[in-house]
């Protein structure tokens, strides 16, 4: 079982130019993204967050429902569910305005226990920001690692959300030494301010970046990189292809059995390249379709 552990959320994607184009709601969130994406993938999963009662709530369960998500770690609420507004570019990138205060994924509290069998956890994004609930997230991601629980953390930076960017960015290395496998994009990366043999310095077993079409590179605490091209794709835009990254790695990890830190360190350049490799695949066809749109597994084949 792999867990992921986040906000769900509904994206208001523009469907044409201005500042008042007509909005289509979209489901989303990064964590929501990578659990939908690992349950295509065909991967044991199960999301641990707290969703609203609302009809925007039910139509998030509803879809990992219906992708094999096991919602036993869901808490609820009667708050409302977050709204990002999205924008984007002529090149199909996006960017966020937040409408969270007040709202259900604010209010998650550290779960007594996760399900039987958990082999990794996954976190990241805006449920690492938002107070009360990102200090819970936290304890759960130092709590898991203490357990030796495999942990992955994709911080993907949501820069409008974080009030103290310098604080964040001290509490950001906290969570390092309970970080098996860092994931972030190269703009995080630079607005992180860190490198990648800094961060695996401080704790985790490898570092992905992300570039966009010029793809993927992974750093090993041995001195490996590794790095593969991105996928040639008409992008429709890039919404979910960072948490459609995050799935494909932790279920090609799985797949390999190699969710722990000494199985991470042993894969070599060949089992990085093939990992990589099936990462960028997967990110391409989010990418090649409007939304948070990942795979199912007999599209990335091969």
């Amino acid at each position: 079982m792999i867990v992921v552990a986040g906000e769900a959320l509904i994206d208001l994607v523009p469907q044409g130019t201005g500042a008042l184009a007509a909005l289509r709601p979209a489901l989303g969130g990064g964590p929501y993204n990578t659990a939908v994406a690992l349950g295509r993938l065909g991967s044991p999963t199960a999301f641990c967050s707290r969703v609203s009662y609302d009809a925007f709530g039910e139509a998030l369960l509803d879809r990992l429902r219906e992708t094999g998500v096991d919602l036993a770690p869901v808490q609820r609420g009667s708050e409302p569910t977050t709204l990002a507004v999205a924008s984007v570019d002529a090149e199909g990138s996006a960017a966020y305005s937040f409408y969270v205060e007040g709202t259900a994924d604010r209010l998650f509290s550290v779960p007594a226990s996760l399900p039987s069998g958990t082999r990794a956890v996954s976190f990241g994004t805006c449920s690492l920001v938002l107070e009360p609930g990102a200090s819970a997230y936290e304890e759960l991601l130092r709590r898991t690692a203490a357990r030796g629980v495999f942990t992955v953390l994709d911080p993907n930076v949501r820069a409008g959300l974080i009030a103290d960017p310098d604080a964040y960015r001290a509490r950001f290395e906290s969570w390092l030494p309970s970080v098996t496998l860092l994931k972030l994009s190269a703009e995080d990366a630079e607005w992180l301010g860190g490198t990648p043999r800094q961060w695996l310095a401080a704790g985790p077993a490898a570092v992905v970046v992300t570039r966009g079409g010029a793809g993927l590179t992974a750093y090993t605490r041995d001195g490996g990189e590794y790095t593969v091209p991105g996928e040639r794709v008409d992008v429709v835009d890039t919404i979910g292809a960072g948490d459609t990254v995050n799935a494909a790695l932790l279920h090609g990890l799985a797949q390999r059995d190699a969710l722990s830190a000494p199985a991470v360190a042993a894969l070599g350049a060949e089992g990085w390249r093939g990992l990589l490799g099936f990462a960028a695949r997967a990110a391409a066809v989010t990418c090649s379709r409007a939304g948070a749109e990942p795979p199912y597994a007999h599209e990335v084949a091969g």
